[in-house]
């Protein structure tokens, strides 16, 4: 098959969608099928020779993080003309109402068309003003995707349609550990805490981390928390004023040294706000063998089967993640159980399982677009 993927956000810069778009074209041309992928990239040289760039995105603002989004006439000539070049089969968008290289494609295109919505947001007063021009073109999508429920639920609530629920998929395999690594293994008396996200974003929780580590202290006093992610580390040190001498920052990492770290610390804390969809990250750490304590918003329950396979706590409440990291700390078989059934859960996830679910639903709207039905 002739599969192309739109993706709205900057490739230069690594996201979970652009993470999910890389995967699943690799997996793809894994199984002989020919994908093109086109999206925002300033870079020209030392791209996926399956990647198209278009140029440079402009950053904006959008659900609590950074989008870095291309639009504008060059952009959509270029649009155009990849699509012509190209002759597909079918065309995959991501997010296809984020004004970007996606929705351009979206409306060009006349080939059979799959969605993927990948955001979960309770309200949102630009895709309110905006559905009444948006819903119209749902027309052009043959079948749609949604990640989670909870991005389901999104799009169902501005847009109205429905979408089946495939979620994001995870090299699972690849971050098995065959051994813990020393650095950051912990012990009773010095138990290790993992953090992993990026420092300038609130709802990555590392603020509620930083408030509840004191009461952490209280009980364990040569506690140890890694931090890994990109941001102002500086910033970042400031929050936890005396207690910073229990920290260590590790900066961006490498796969491989992520798969360490979530698989040999005592915890990996995900004590995220909102606006998660789904939460790739909890289902890499659940691969790696981790016993994670995440926020009870309603994607990370989801992943985490309720409970069954890590410790909640009450989202945006320091008090309770304290607790949470304690009572975990404490529950040392209750740990490993936990973990247990996070591995065995994560293979749900594989991307031998999700792009096969992906590739379906690329056959049903090859085969709605010839039969006529929208």
């Amino acid at each position: 098959m002739k599969i192309g993927i739109a993706c709205g956000y900057s490739w230069d810069v690594a996201g979970g969608v652009q993470i999910h778009i890389r995967d699943l074209a690799e997996e793809l041309i894994s199984r002989g099928h020919e994908v093109t992928v086109i999206a925002p990239s300033e870079k020209t040289e030392d791209l996926e020779p399956y990647v198209v760039p278009v140029g440079a995105a402009v950053p904006i603002r959008y659900n609590g993080s950074v989008a870095r989004l291309a639009f504008g006439p060059k952009v959509n000539r270029q649009v155009r003309a990849w699509l012509k070049d190209e002759n597909l089969d079918v065309l995959h968008v991501h997010e296809p109402f984020t004004p970007s290289v996606s929705m351009l494609a979206l409306m060009s295109a006349h080939c059979p068309i799959v969605s993927t919505f990948h955001t979960a947001m309770d309200r949102s007063r630009a895709m309110a003003l905006s559905a009444p021009v948006l819903v119209p073109m749902l027309d052009k999508i043959q079948a749609r995707i949604a990640v989670s429920e909870e991005a389901r639920r999104t799009a169902v609530q501005h847009l109205g349609g429905d979408a089946w629920v495939i979620p994001n998929g995870v090299r699972v395999s690849q971050m098995r550990l065959e051994h813990k690594d020393p650095r950051f293994i912990g012990t009773p008396e010095r138990p290790t805490l993992a953090f992993l996200g990026r420092l300038d974003e609130p709802r990555k929780g590392l603020p509620l981390v930083a408030q509840a580590l004191p009461k952490v202290l209280e009980k364990y006093p040569n506690a140890h928390l890694f931090i890994a992610g990109r941001g102002d580390i500086e910033k970042a040190h400031g929050m936890f004023g005396e207690y910073a001498k229990n920290i260590e920052f590790l900066g961006g990492v490498s796969d491989s040294d992520k798969a360490a770290l979530l698989g040999s610390a005592d915890l990996y804390l995900a004590p995220n706000t909102g606006g998660e969809s789904f939460g790739i990250i909890l289902v890499e750490a659940m691969s790696a063998g981790a016993c994670i304590v995440a926020s009870d918003i309603p994607a990370f329950r989801a992943v985490l089967q309720n409970g069954k396979c890590g410790f909640h706590f009450e989202n945006e409440n320091p008090v309770a993640l304290a607790d949470a990291i304690n009572e975990a700390l404490e529950d040392v078989n209750g740990r490993l159980e936990k973990s247990r059934n996070g591995e065995e859960h994560a293979e749900i996830y594989d991307w031998g399982t999700v792009a096969s679910q992906i590739y379906e639903v690329y056959e049903t709207a090859i085969k709605m677009q010839n039969s006529g039905i929208e």
